[in-house]
């Protein structure tokens, strides 16, 4: 399933894939796959990501399905 929240905070936040990348210290493909619903993130990257998009797991990661 793809990660439409991510990628609507990432754009929020005026980030393209690789700057998000370089803020969590991974490449531009592993955001591309998470955003893809490609990857399954660690809770690490998970926690990274929260941070650095001012956003909590619930928000970005949380299926409402």
């Amino acid at each position: 399933m793809k990660n439409l929240k991510l990628k609507m905070a990432r754009v929020e936040h005026d980030l393209s894939q690789q700057e998000l990348a370089n803020k969590v210290g991974v490449s531009r493909q592993t955001i591309g796959l998470i955003e893809l619903g490609k990857y399954n993130p660690t809770l690490h990257l998970c926690l990274a990501i929260c941070k650095a998009l001012n956003k909590t797991l619930d928000e970005l990661f949380w299926d409402e399905d």
